[in-house]
Parts: structure tokens; sequence; C-alpha cells
């Protein structure tokens, strides 16, 4: 129920957001590069930021391997899950300057947190090295839409409205939404309710997968990685079975590298901030779940990048991987953590 409610208040969160920002006269590329990118990621953010309020208040380390293992659970699921899915029914070419460098950011903040992780704790530097790749992220979303709508073109190769002459007019001024106190009092309701939504089942989640975890004996970082990284990667899963019928792996690849930058270079840091000091890194977590992530994100680019397209085999090849990481990590982490 709580997943449902996080879904959901994302959908008008987002809804809501995009059109304040059009009516604004922001162009609709930017508002996806932006606010809908951020938008994508908060059932993360918050599931693990709530994780960590938890961890501050009761000084439960459970809470910080729950907090961890949602984010990093969340971009093995993307990667091992979704995008497989999206790369077996989807294959073919790519440009290699539309995904060499949001790769390289993606690959690049694994490779943080999986090189530091292994130290046993995530502190200011590696959390200062996500911040500098997150605004890397966002400044080339901007630059990108801009350039495309100084263009003229869409996302998939189109006019795109927003930089059209509105009424014959010279210049490429957007045509914007029609705006009215209704709608505006419609759309802000639904901006705040959505919020609330949001926050309200990140928080209800954890309290659930905290009780779930003690009732039937499993740690809460085996409740992150599955239950929880699976749940708030929902966006994203219909993002991309939407994108499989309609034929546009561009938009499932491009949502879901997008929404895995953030979730990597984001939530650690503000994690981070909220337990007031460098969040400990169990070896399971160090050992497994960190690592898994990094293979994930160079077995689906490297090749990627390297032949110019996407490849059915490793759609496959990834949910073989995925399928692995879970049996390691559900079936034989202490092991693991032991040697």
């Amino acid at each position: 129920m709580s997943i449902a409610v996080i879904v959901k208040g994302g959908d008008w969160f987002v809804s809501a957001a995009s059109w304040m920002a059009e009516v604004s006269g922001v162009p609709k590329l930017i508002v996806g590069a932006t606010i809908v990118s951020l938008a994508t990621t908060l059932p993360e953010m918050l599931v693990s930021a709530f994780s960590a309020v938890n961890a501050r208040v009761t000084g439960d380390a459970a809470y910080i391997d729950m907090s961890i293992g949602n984010a990093v659970g969340s971009v093995t699921a993307n990667t091992g899950m979704i995008l497989a899915i999206a790369l077996i029914f989807m294959a073919g070419a790519i440009k290699r300057k539309d995904y060499l460098l949001k790769s390289c950011l993606f690959i690049g903040s694994a490779g943080v947190i999986a090189a530091f992780g292994i130290t046993g704790k995530i502190g200011l530097v590696p959390n200062l090295l996500l911040l500098a790749i997150f605004a890397a992220a966002m400044t080339e979303n901007v630059v990108e839409a801009v350039r495309r709508v100084r263009a003229g073109e869409s996302e998939a190769g189109g006019l795109d409205a927003d930089a059209l002459p509105a009424d014959g007019a010279q210049g490429g001024v957007a045509a914007r939404p029609a705006a009215n106190g209704r709608l505006w009092a419609k759309n802000a309701i639904l901006f705040l309710v959505g919020a609330a939504a949001i926050a309200v089942g990140a928080n209800v989640l954890v309290s659930s997968a905290e009780y779930v975890a003690e009732s039937v004996g499993v740690p809460e970082r085996i409740i992150a990685v599955t239950i929880l990284a699976v749940g708030t990667s929902l966006p994203e899963l219909v993002t991309t079975v939407t994108a499989v019928v309609k034929r546009e792996m561009s938009l499932s690849a491009g949502n879901i590298i997008g929404a895995n930058i953030m979730d990597m270079t984001l939530i650690m840091p503000i994690c981070g901030l909220i337990s007031g000091k460098a969040l400990p890194v169990t070896a399971q977590v160090g050992r497994i779940d960190l690592p898994a992530a990094l293979i994930a994100a160079i077995v689906a680019l490297v090749p990627a990048l390297i032949k110019k397209r996407f490849m059915k085999w490793q759609g496959f090849a990834l949910l073989g991987l995925y399928v692995g990481y879970l049996v390691l990590t559900c079936f034989f982490g202490e092991k693991i953590a032991a040697l």
C-alpha cells in the first residue's frame, strides 16, 4: 500500500511541478532535465533519508544498512533488472555522444562509492566527490536541454513545440499552457499532496520494512536491497514498460541512467548530513552490494559505448548478474563478510 501511495504521489508531484514550470515559461526539456529527473528519485531519497533519521534517533546501525542498501539496491535493480528488460526487447544502435558523459558520470559515481565502501565508511571526501558529479550531471542536462531548444529539436529528433514561434511570432517564444486561478490552485494542491504522499509513504515503507525484518528474522539490509529497492524503482519500471511498448529506447535508457546518477550522488551525501558523521559501511555492503552496482553499470554501458549500440546479450547478462547478486547477498552474505 505504501509503495502505491509513493508512486501515485510522485505522479501528482511531477505533473503539477511540470505544469507550474511550463506556465512560468521554462522549456519542457529543461523541466524534464531538472524537475522530473529529481522527482523520480524522491522515493529512494526519502526512504533512505527516513532510515538515516531513525538511525540518528535510535542509534541503531541497522537503519544505516537500510539507508545505503535502498540507495545502492535501487541502482542495481534499475540496471540489472529494468534496463536489462529494455535491452532484451529494444537492442539497437545509439549515438555515443548522447551517452558518453552520462555513462562516465554513472560509472564514476558507482566507482567512488565502491572504492570508499571498502574502507568501511563513506565520509566527507567521497560525499564531496559525489556532489561534484551531481553538479556536473545537472549542468550537462541543462546545457543539452538549452541546446536542443535553440536547435528546435525534440528528444525524438523532431521539432519541439517550445522552440517554435507562437501564433506566428518571431524568435521562438514558447506557447505556454493556459493559466488561471483555478488551475493554479489545482496544481498547487496536487504539488503539496503529491509531496506529502511521497513523504508519508516513504516513512510508512521504512517502518513496514523494519517490522517485516524483525518479524521474520531477516536482516534490514536484505529487505532494503530487495523489497525496498524494487518498490522504490517502480517509476523507472513503469517508464521502461511504456518505452518498450512505444519502442523508445532512448527514453528508457536515458531515464534509468539519469535516475541512477541521482540515486548515487544525492542520497549518500543527504544521509551523511542527516547522520552528522561518516556513514559506516558493513562488510556485506562493502563487499557485495557496492561492487554489484559498479559491475552492473560497466556491463550495461561500456560495451555499448565501444560498439555504439546496445546488444541483446547485455540484457540477458545483466539479468543473470542480478539474479546471481540476489542469491549471493541473501544466502551467502554473512559468509562473505566473515572472510
